[in-house]
């Protein structure tokens, strides 16, 4: 059965249509993929309708959706998405008999099975994974986490919302970034310093912080000008992102000792790859004290979203398919 399997985050929407390989061995045949800008559209049922008018020449009926943020009761939670997620309005809408949500890196982590373990750059750590679990962790638009840990007769996979955690500040000069964020005190998530806008707000803050005005716009911006060197703002911005980043993978290792490896997602990392393994990353990560030598044992690698997350979707898809005409609403995963 061919079927829709999509990718939704905040910026991007990846879409395929897919069908389970014959030969039984759980992997998933790509026939059609494309990636849109979800401001293009002013619904995600648009978007999957230009999907499926382009691409789909025969009838399909169902379809799954990993999404940013969690689902609760009939909608994904998450202030990161460009419009709401209904699921009975897609299927009223696209005449789908089911449509099935989950968490976007509850499908990263079943793409552990498939080609994202492959694909990586190696970035610190041992060069070769281990039998423990591992972490998905991946900064865009927002900061998403997810944990894999294997099993007979199917590995276990833990969604998270660790971006949503406090930001803990480790450098001088990081508490004065998060004391201009929250000049009062107060509540401020990690995924304001460590994604996509984040990094442009950490920017943005350091320049008032010296008295300056920003003259960077966009987190590209950012990056191109401290690729270049260009802009000291931009240097220190990408380097206190990768430090802080570096920081908060480690709390998140410490809690599961993922010697299966670390893969940090998405086309934002594998953009400054070469700015991220020059920077304070390994150091924070790694912390100190005891705990040192056994995050050392942790492989870490940066891998490319593109279509890995459409993979883990269809992968969960069809190991947990509803019931013809049910709507499947996955929550924290089995």
């Amino acid at each position: 059965m061919q079927f829709i399997a999509g990718d939704i985050g905040g910026t991007n929407g990846h879409v395929a249509l897919v069908r389970a390989a014959n030969d039984g061995s759980g992997a998933i045949e790509t026939l059609a993929y494309r990636v849109y800008s979800c401001a293009a559209f002013g619904s995600l049922a648009a978007l999957l309708q230009a999907f499926i008018d382009a691409e789909v020449g025969t009838p399909v009926s169902h379809c799954v959706l990993a999404c940013a943020g969690q689902v609760m009761g009939d909608e994904v939670v998450n202030d990161n998405l460009a419009w709401p997620i209904r699921p009975d309005a897609l299927r009223a809408t696209l005449g789908l008999t089911e449509v099935a949500l989950l968490n976007d890196f509850e499908a990263l982590a079943y793409a552990i099975e498939g080609p994202l373990a492959a694909s990586g750059r190696h970035l610190c750590g041992p060069a070769a994974r281990g039998p423990g679990p591992s972490l998905v962790v991946g900064p865009g638009t927002g900061l998403g986490a997810a944990a894999y840990v294997p099993g007979v007769p199917h590995a276990a996979i833990f969604t998270t919302e660790a971006g949503q955690m406090d930001f803990a500040p480790h450098s001088l000069r990081e508490r004065e970034v998060l004391a201009w964020l929250a000049p009062d005190g107060g509540y401020v998530p990690v995924e304001h310093i460590v994604s996509g806008p984040g990094l442009l707000t950490v920017y943005e803050a350091l320049c008032a912080l010296d008295g300056e005005a920003p003259v960077l716009a966009t987190p590209k911006a950012v990056t191109l000008a401290a690729e270049a060197q260009a802009d000291r703002h931009a240097v220190e911005a990408v380097e206190l992102f990768c430090a802080a980043l570096g920081s908060f993978t480690g709390n998140l290792a410490m809690t599961t000792m993922p010697t299966g490896g670390v893969f940090l997602a998405g086309g934002f990392l594998s953009s400054i790859f070469d700015l991220l393994r020059r920077s304070a990353f390994e150091e924070r990560f790694l912390h100190g004290r005891s705990v040192r030598a056994l995050l050392a044992q942790v492989p870490v690698w940066v891998t490319e979203h593109g279509c890995h997350g459409v993979q883990g979707a269809a992968r969960w898809y069809t190991r947990h398919r509803a019931p013809s005409g049910a709507t499947t609403l996955a929550g924290a995963a089995a």
